[in-house]
Order: structure tokens, then sequence, then C-alpha cells
């Protein structure tokens, strides 16, 4: 399996079922005015593709800097790991690759997991994996755990293709950050985390999405507004 975040091709397809989303997909939540929602859905879909270009744009040096900064700043954010469960992602077209970070959770005595999409319009799922442990390739080709045992973890790592200074997310299009942290009983630590060039001035959020309560970048952690 390669795990070089240079070759996208590695992965077929890309995650949160991007590419079978229409502008009529409704994900399972119910607009506030359908027009609205298709200009939303039209200017989301090109100020994503305009994003992913930027990043990958970056030199694979630069992402591989960036990353470690940001893993710094998740574990500052974070304090001791230990007893805590962490769900990571498994980077996709330059994603910041934080994956080096399991060692620092297992170390403090913590779990590291992964999300498993289940299926269109479901929450995910969280399986626990360490490296080492097999992966197979899940829906959509992106690799999850085959044998980890199901989890809830205390903190999830979302990354994003874009954000704004509310803390909104945007991501892929498949709306499923959103709707697992919609159905959990007991909400995790949401830790969004990306580039500098990723922020923009607003997602324009819709009633389904969910802000994160911390984005973090190399340039530092942005927390929710006082007041």
């Amino acid at each position: 399996m390669n795990h070089d975040d240079d070759n996208p091709a590695t992965f077929a397809s890309p995650p949160c079922m991007a590419h079978e989303l229409a502008e009529g997909y409704d994900g399972g939540f119910t607009p506030v005015d359908a027009e609205q929602r298709r200009d939303v859905a039209r200017w989301r879909k090109s100020e994503r593709e305009r994003l992913i270009a930027a990043r990958l744009a970056c030199s694979a040096d630069e992402r591989r800097q960036w990353s470690a900064t940001i893993a710094e700043r998740v574990a500052e954010l974070a304090g001791d790991f230990s007893g805590r469960i962490v769900s990571f992602y498994w980077p996709f077209r330059g994603e910041p690759d934080l994956r080096p970070l399991m060692d620092r959770v297992r170390t403090q005595g913590g779990e590291a997991a992964l999300p498993v999409v289940i299926a269109k319009g479901q929450p995910l799922v969280f399986r626990s994996w360490k490296p080492g442990e097999a992966l197979e390739k899940g829906v959509w080709n992106i690799p999850v755990p085959n044998a980890g045992r199901e989890v809830v973890p205390d903190i999830v790592l979302a990354p994003v293709v874009g954000f704004d200074d509310d803390l909104f997310r945007l991501g892929y299009g498949g709306g499923f950050f959103d709707r697992t942290f919609a159905a959990m009983a007991r909400k995790p630590l949401a830790i969004g985390v990306g580039y500098a060039c990723a922020r923009i001035a607003t997602i324009f959020p819709q009633p389904h999405d969910v802000p994160m309560d911390a984005i973090v970048t190399p340039e530092g952690v942005r927390m929710p507004k006082a007041g």
C-alpha cells in the first residue's frame, strides 16, 4: 500500500462520496430553501476544487513541515492523551499527515482509531487501529482497519478543505462528519486541521453544518469567538 500522498491515484475514488453527489442530493438534511441550497452547493463545489488545487500546488516538503507543526499544536491543545481515544484519518490529496502523532497518543496511554464509511447517508463508525495492524480497502478504496473494534472517540481530527473564522468546515461534500457529530450522544472534541491557505471568508453554513471546537493550522489554533 502506497502511503505517499503525492500520488493520489493510489486511492481510486475520493472520500465522502464527493464524486457521487448531485446538486439535488440532500444527504438526509432538510434545507431552508431549495434554491439557496443549490446555489451554495454549486459555490462549494467550485471553491472545493480551487482549495484542493492550491494545497496540491505546495511542495511535499512544505506539507510535511506543516503537518509536523499541526501535530505539535494538536498535542498542545489536547493535553494528556492518557485514557483517551483519538480518531485520526487517512491523508488524501495533500491533506496534513498526522499519523506520526499516533505514536505519542499510544506512548501516553491513549488509543488511536480511524473513521469508516458504512453507507451513504449514515454516520461514520470508528475502529481502533495502530501502525502494523492490517488494513483493507474500504468504500472508495480508503484504507480502513479490517479487525479493529468499534470505539467512541474522545477527540476527532477532521481534515478541512476550507474553513472560516466561525470554525465551520468545508469538507468533500458528503456530510459525514456533520451527520456523525449530530448522532453522537456525547460529542467529542472536534478539531479541524488544515493549512493556512484553506481559510476563506465563509463557507455559507447551512442548518446541518456543525462547527468545529477548534481549527488548527501551522500558524496557530483558532477557537470560538468570545461572546
